[in-house]
């Protein structure tokens, strides 16, 4: 299937490699990554005085499904050394699944598409550099226009990777 993304986020150590670190692990699981926006540098949001994030969305295919996919997100995170301190704290990668295509799909521990795409300029930003037409399938909107009405102000830039 393809039409899946996911959020990479980092903002611990050596950010840049955390994220290439990930984009391994799913391809070694079995994920193919079709598709990589830029890097971004983006103002922490919720808990603001943390060091800011890399983030970048990848498109990937697969036969997996939504609840593996979140299996396989965890597990990275885990092996990659996150710990789960406080909510929107600082972390050494975060992998989110933003969209399974045009699937709606909610349980306890996963909400597809995710709830909050349309309030975050980091997650939409590289998503409309990678889909700008891709209709959120909920609000029946294009990412270029949440993109446009999104409410968040903070900080999102291209990255340079300095430290690499």
């Amino acid at each position: 299937m393809t039409g899946i993304y996911l959020l990479l986020g980092t903002n611990i150590g050596n950010r840049f490699k955390h994220l290439e670190r990930a984009r391994e692990m799913l391809v070694s699981n079995g994920i193919t990554i079709r598709r990589e926006s830029s890097v971004y540098e983006t103002a922490a949001w919720g808990k603001e005085d943390q060091q800011a994030f890399l983030n970048q969305v990848v498109e990937i295919e697969t036969v997996k499904s939504p609840q593996r996919i979140l299996f396989i997100c965890n597990m990275i995170e885990k092996e990659m050394g996150r710990v789960r301190y406080e909510k929107w704290g600082e972390r050494l990668i975060d992998i989110d699944v933003l969209y399974f295509g045009d699937m709606v799909f909610q349980e306890d521990n996963l909400v597809l598409p995710h709830p909050e795409i349309q309030n975050r300029r980091f997650t939409l930003v590289p998503l409309v550099e990678l889909t700008p037409d891709f209709l959120h399938p909920t609000l029946q909107k294009k990412q270029s226009e949440l993109l446009d009405e999104c409410p968040d102000r903070l900080e999102v830039s291209l990255y340079e990777p300095s430290e690499a």
